[in-house]
């Protein structure tokens, strides 16, 4: 199988009535001829995801994000860059393809970055439907509002705990070293949210990760990045004037690694149907890419 054919197979996988133009999910580096003899998934390319996925004989990495430092993995401006040298030697020399899947994934119904952390927490019973229904016998909604505050469907109905004992067992599950939590730790909580990546600064609107935290009663959000004058400094005030308000902070890889972990199991499917024998698929994570050398626990 080629790096083409499996590209090909992903998308048609992923189901959208059109073929996304102008989209990030790109062949980064490499030959979409190449034969492929294993793939590793992962958040992203890293040196050190590149150096592991050549260790087990893998030449594809399927990627969330840029292997570029950039959004687009434009390199015109890394042309003398020792960075972007050395790890583009790096890719050469270990004859490795890099390809990009994230447009589709996030399109793709329901959203594939949701559905591997809700299963790493093992959220899946608590978890509304992102058809606005709570289960498979209830009617879906006869049509979704436009507005993202309206129809977001990412939160979960626990049972009752603490902002604390919830951030801890994200931290154990998510395999965070640190979380972060605005609000009161000992605030009771069941409602909880989750805004991956990127998505809790507002996806094109600021305002919109508390007016969807308010919409839904959500007592708890966890999230990916972060501006700390926004949701932040809304979370912050909630608190102090003694509103069921907090917020978890698990950044952006912490929180859409376990879409590419899951993504696994489906692509060794994938890429076994046919008479050609299967191509092995491994999932390498990223891990975050802070580390608390003066953290006092």
């Amino acid at each position: 199988m080629t790096v083409k054919q499996v590209i090909e197979k992903i998308i048609g996988r992923a189901g959208l009535p059109m073929r996304l133009e102008n989209t990030c999910d790109v062949l980064v580096c490499g030959s979409s001829d190449m034969e492929v003899r294993g793939i590793v998934t992962s958040f992203m390319a890293t040196a050190e995801v590149i150096r592991k996925a050549a260790e087990i004989g893998a030449n594809m990495i399927i990627t969330h994000e840029p292997t570029w430092f950039s959004a687009a993995d434009d390199t015109g401006w890394l042309a003398a860059d020792p960075v972007y040298l050395a790890k583009k030697a790096l890719l050469e020399k270990t004859g490795i393809a890099v390809w990009r899947y994230h447009d589709h994934m996030h399109m793709r119904k329901p959203d594939e970055i949701y559905e591997g952390i809700t299963a790493q927490l093992g959220w899946e019973r608590y978890a509304w439907r992102a058809d606005g229904r709570r289960s498979p016998a209830e009617p879906p909604e006869v049509q979704a509002p436009a507005d993202f505050a309206e129809s977001f469907r990412d939160y979960y109905d626990l049972p009752e705990t603490t902002v604390r004992e919830l951030a801890e067992d994200i931290k154990t599950k998510l395999e965070m070293s640190t979380v972060r939590i605005v609000g009161n730790p000992d605030m009771p909580c069941s409602r909880v949210g989750i805004l991956v990546g990127g998505g809790s600064l507002g996806l094109g609107g600021e305002k919109t990760p508390a007016r969807t935290m308010e919409k839904h009663g959500i007592h708890v959000m966890i999230c990916g990045d972060v501006v700390e004058w926004t949701l932040p400094a809304y979370i912050n005030d909630a608190a102090q004037l003694g509103l069921q308000r907090a917020l978890i902070i698990a950044g952006h890889e912490r929180t859409e690694e376990w879409g590419m972990k899951h993504m696994t199991g489906w692509l060794t499917e994938l890429t076994s149907e046919g008479p050609a024998p299967g191509v092995p698929v491994a999932f390498i994570s990223a891990k975050e890419p802070y580390c608390y050398p003066m953290s006092t626990g």
